[in-house]
């Protein structure tokens, strides 16, 4: 699978045919129906693109499969085995998840050069100041390497207890868990709100549903794609 502009580079170079013929900018085909070659050679069939956007509730793993027997987040979706999560959420961490067959995607997700970020809601024991909030968009130093966030506000305060919105682009392991832990506040409950602009309040924890056609584009297009 490539891109929709390498793939019009393509076109306008005379590398792609459909059924022998020069293809044209703009066209629609059915793979299915037609033989596309690049270079006069046959594209192989792919298997139909698969979306699914979950909210992965706590103790459910981000892996195809666990030896532990804990249960998996692609057996919540019917394709099952046939996706792979984009990225992983730790397990004791709630929130949105793609599931999905389609590599590009995958890639342009996952890798933070592609600028598309990740936002989370933690609750954490205390409450940050000014300037612990301004710390943790310079960065902080973690074990493996420089921690740092897109923007960290303060969302709501109760008690000694605070709820924080947390703004990313790297996903390491327990990053904004260890971050937080890094400048005094333990997180209590975290959970992922959002993908880029993607957002559901109304899906569950447990729940999921099919990404649209439009809400794909839109992930593409947040990547620069």
């Amino acid at each position: 699978m490539t891109s929709r502009r390498k793939g019009e580079d393509l076109i306008r170079a005379g590398r792609v045919k459909v059924d022998g013929r020069l293809a044209t900018l703009g066209e629609r085909v059915d793979p299915d129906r037609v033989v596309l070659t690049i270079d006069d050679v046959p594209l192989p069939r792919l298997p139909p693109p698969l979306y699914y956007l979950v909210n992965k509730p706590a103790g459910v793993v981000s892996t195809r499969s666990d030896p532990g027997g804990r249960p998996a987040v692609v057996d919540m979706v019917p394709a099952g085995k046939n996706v792979y999560p984009v990225g992983r959420l730790d397990v004791p961490t709630q929130g949105l998840l793609i599931l999905t067959n389609d590599g590009q995607l995958t890639r342009l997700l996952t890798h933070a050069r592609y600028g598309v970020t990740k936002t989370y809601e933690a609750q954490v024991e205390g409450q940050p100041t000014q300037e612990t909030l301004r710390r943790l968009e310079a960065g902080v130093k973690l074990e493996d390497g420089l921690g740092k966030a897109v923007r960290v506000r303060i969302q709501a305060t109760r008690g000694q207890a605070a709820q924080l919105e947390v703004i990313m682009l790297e996903g390491r392991q327990r990053q904004v868990r260890r971050m937080l832990a890094a400048v005094g506040h333990q997180v209590v409950e975290r959970r992922r709100v959002a993908i880029g602009t993607l957002r559901d309040p109304s899906l569950a924890p447990g729940q999921w549903r099919q990404l649209t056609q439009t809400e794909v584009n839109q992930l593409y297009t947040a990547a620069g794609q």
